[in-house]
């Protein structure tokens, strides 16, 4: 970028200069980077509760953190800690207590799991109450505080905005598989209106617990390779039959590039665009037109000023469903046109698993690291092209090419699309 300090519109320019991981490939980004580059993956059998009788026993867990007493929000809090210091201390910003800026958190929503449900139930034991009367009567003691205030929305955000002493109210957000990267969009939106010159943005999930497990399941969303975890999630392979729930989380550090460069930092790259397009057409299902997915991408390019030419590498949101990864080349196809035959793709998902609220977040790092390297990931499994799908995936092992402008695509469930594109210093 030179010496400039604004875009070609005239907006300050998004710096990254600290960013950290926690996936089921490992903790830290160089224990991830290794792992997806060598092409391994982190997908393996449920050890966390019992998963019999269930078509699906396998996830991206992050078993190596054990939050005692352990429950989602815990495990989310524990993973958003240890990405978020490694971010924080790769930005030597300030100390990890003193945040001198807003949090930007990407999580799912809450609700009690069947552990504490039992709790409260058992805690009635024999009396005339029945059935859900008997919950609502153990949540109306005073003994419940600490769990009470674990599963609400916004307690992994009060959790964090403590640790890390980020300034004024944390803000929250669940926009389904898109969440990740709505934070970073809201980060770069309040770093453009001069709200703040530096922010925190992560993205964290804990959601491989047995209710959601069993809600994708019983949406057929889920691949059933139990046999063979590694090879479960298959992004645009003919023999691709669902996604791997994972768990893991991203965090970035964003400033105002004048202010980072006015202080010393080391510039990572850039977040250079972000796009966001809604679709009402389904719960679950994207449009047939792919209208919102091309708008996403279409306004991403827009927002950060660039051409489809200039687009490199596509960091796909690659889930290994049958819709979703034939809409979204249709939907790069109808953005990108021919320079999409030029334009090397690949599937982070396809190691990792699906890490839902954390995926735009996670594949954010994993695409900066990329910019920064001159490694592309391989997608693996890729053994079956998809001929309805005619992509230059990266197939099966990592792929040496330099690159300078990434796309990075989320698309989640009730129609949330965002893109982002990012860029070398």
């Amino acid at each position: 970028m030179g010496s400039e300090i604004h875009d070609k519109f005239g907006r300050p320019l998004v710096a990254i200069t600290g960013c950290g991981l926690v996936t089921s490939l490992g903790l830290g980004k160089e224990a991830n980077w290794s792992g997806l580059t060598q092409g391994r993956s982190g997908i393996r059998g449920i050890a966390r509760f019992s998963t019999d009788g269930l078509r699906t026993a396998i996830a991206g867990t992050v078993d190596f953190l054990r939050p005692s007493p352990f429950s989602a929000p815990a495990l989310a809090i524990a993973m958003a800690i240890a990405a978020g210091e490694e971010a924080v201390i790769e930005a030597d910003i300030a100390r990890v207590g003193s945040f001198p800026g807003p949090l930007y958190l990407a999580t799912p929503p809450a609700e009690l799991e069947w552990p504490q449900r039992k709790s409260l139930w058992d805690e009635i034991g024999e009396s005339e109450a029945a059935g859900y009367q008997r919950l609502l009567a153990a949540a109306r003691g005073r003994k419940h505080e600490d769990m009470a205030s674990l599963f609400q929305f916004g307690s992994v955000a009060d959790h964090l905005a403590d640790r890390f002493g980020t300034r004024g109210l944390p803000m929250s957000v669940s926009t389904a598989c898109a969440s990740g990267a709505t934070a970073i969009q809201l980060g770069v939106e309040a770093i453009r209106r001069r709200q703040a010159n530096a922010v925190l943005c992560i993205g964290t999930d804990s959601s491989v617990q047995i209710e959601a497990l069993i809600r994708f399941i019983l949406l057929s969303a889920l691949s059933t390779r139990n046999e063979t975890p590694e090879k479960a999630s298959r992004p645009f392979s003919k023999d691709r039959d669902g996604f791997v729930m994972a768990e893991g989380a991203g965090a970035l550090v964003l400033e105002e590039y004048a202010s980072a460069k006015a202080r010393g930092a080391r510039v990572l790259g850039f977040v250079r665009g972000c796009g966001e397009k809604a679709d009402d057409y389904h719960r679950t299902r994207s449009k047939p037109d792919g209208t919102a997915i091309i708008g996403a991408i279409r306004k991403a390019l827009l927002d950060a000023g660039v051409e489809p030419e200039e687009i490199g590498y596509v960091n796909a949101h690659g889930t290994s469903t049958p819709e979703n990864d034939k809409m979204e080349y249709l939907s790069l196809k109808a953005v990108l046109g021919d320079h999409l035959a030029r334009t090397p793709v690949s599937s982070n998902k396809s190691m990792i698993g699906h890490t839902l609220s954390a995926a735009g977040a996670i594949e954010a790092v994993f695409s900066l690291m990329t910019i920064r390297t001159g490694k592309l990931p391989p997608t693996i499994n890729y053994d079956v092209p998809d001929p309805e799908i005619p992509l230059d995936v990266v197939p099966n092992a990592a792929r040496d090419a330099a690159i300078t402008t990434v796309l990075s695509n989320s698309f989640g469930f009730g129609g949330q699309n965002v893109s982002l594109v990012l860029s070398s210093p």
